[in-house]
């Protein structure tokens, strides 16, 4: 057999495989980035308050943080490829249950499930792993992450003028088709190869196949996973209710707060014990990991603290915020957007030749000025 061929064949479908599932990213972030500038849609119609609004966002996140790791291990056990169709069928589920959401009960439900979706993109990002040369994967990581603020910006462009125009309900018809399509491609060409290809590992073929010559261990920590959503859970609603000055909301935020603290420590206690963890806290231990990881999480909560909210700000009117329509969030987000991509392209090629830490500390100094320019100068 021609050793070469197979690789360039191998590669060829690594990058087909690329493709179609960075089109996971346009469609989320099409999705998500068309819901922000609505929020003050949903509060008119469905007879709300801001302070519920929160909620729309809130849900989202909860399922979000809940379902990725549970995803992550789920995948190991029963395949990538299965479970990521499986997480797309909920979200799609969650989309056309948006769009038919007459209260607001009902449309946080549909927040949640669309919520549960962002358990797709570790997964995808595995698949992409293992058929991308490793020789490419760098620019294949690139790729993948510039679809994330390619999808928003044209969320932006073509999500303001769909609300400004035909309403909310809209934006969820115009993304479901297309979620269904991708969902029905991914079924039909993305495969996870055999160990002989010498793509996919052994572990991965027997979770896709049945077989494989490393055996794959299919036991779930359940206990670990419900309390480590309970203190996601407590946590993160604990945020949510911050921003009320009631004497009860304080004591509720310092009951939640507590209740997630119990919960992580409870959690770190089991998973020490189990024998197929949910997370391994060996990595925590590596300096490659821990870092990184840390680095990461800081960054993306203050950059998405402030994209998630100046929406909000935005289309609140006067003095509360501009009174802008869609359009004016669209005007707003899009240069965040646009910088964004084109820093997610360009990085890609820049570390090869910058080291990762000095490309990480000249990008922590600039959005820093950024923060405090919008600080500053927020009232205009």
């Amino acid at each position: 057999m021609d050793t070469s061929n197979t690789q360039q064949n191998m590669g060829s479908f690594g990058w087909r495989t690329l493709v179609i599932l960075s089109c996971l990213g346009l469609i989320v972030m099409f999705d998500e980035t068309m819901i922000l500038p609505a929020i003050p849609d949903f509060i008119r119609n469905f007879h709300i308050s801001y302070s519920t609004s929160s909620w729309l966002l809130s849900a989202y996140i909860i399922a979000a943080a809940v379902m990725t790791p549970i995803g992550g291990k789920l995948s190991d056990i029963y395949g990538k490829k299965k479970l990521l169709l499986i997480i797309m069928a909920i979200y799609a589920v969650g989309i056309m249950a948006g769009r038919f959401a007459t209260n607001i009960e009902f449309m946080i439900a549909a927040r949640a499930a669309q919520g549960v979706g962002m358990a797709m993109f570790p997964i995808a990002f595995g698949i992409i792993r293992e058929v991308v040369p490793q020789k490419k994967f760098a620019l294949a990581q690139t790729i993948f992450g510039s679809t994330f603020p390619g999808g928003a910006i044209v969320g932006l462009m073509g999500g303001a003028a769909i609300i400004q125009n035909f309403g909310w309900k809209a934006t969820f018809l115009a993304i479901l088709p297309v979620a269904i399509a991708l969902w029905l491609i991914i079924m039909k060409f993305v495969r996870i190869p055999s160990p002989g290809s010498g793509q996919a590992s052994q572990g991965e073929y027997g979770a896709e196949h049945g077989g494989g010559n490393m055996p794959v261990d299919r036991t779930i920590d359940v206990k670990g996973t419900m309390i480590l959503a309970s203190a996601i859970i407590f946590f993160l609603a604990g945020i949510t209710f911050v921003e009320s000055n009631s004497i009860d909301s304080g004591y509720l935020v310092v009951v939640l707060f507590a209740a997630s603290a119990l919960s992580l420590a409870a959690f770190i206690m089991v998973e020490r014990k189990v024998k197929s963890p949910l997370l391994d806290f060996k990595l925590m231990k590596s300096k490659t990991f821990l870092p990184p990881t840390l680095i990461l999480l800081l960054t993306f909560l203050s950059i998405f603290t402030v994209y998630l909210t100046i929406p909000v700000m935005v289309r609140s009117p006067v003095p509360l915020g501009f009174g802008g329509d869609a359009l004016s969030v669209a005007s707003v987000q899009l240069p965040f957007m646009v910088v964004f991509l084109v820093g997610t392209v360009t990085s890609g090629f820049i570390v090869n030749k910058i080291k990762n830490t000095k490309l990480t500390l000249i990008g922590t100094v600039i959005s820093t000025i950024g923060f405090l320019v919008l600080l500053a100068f927020h009232s205009t």
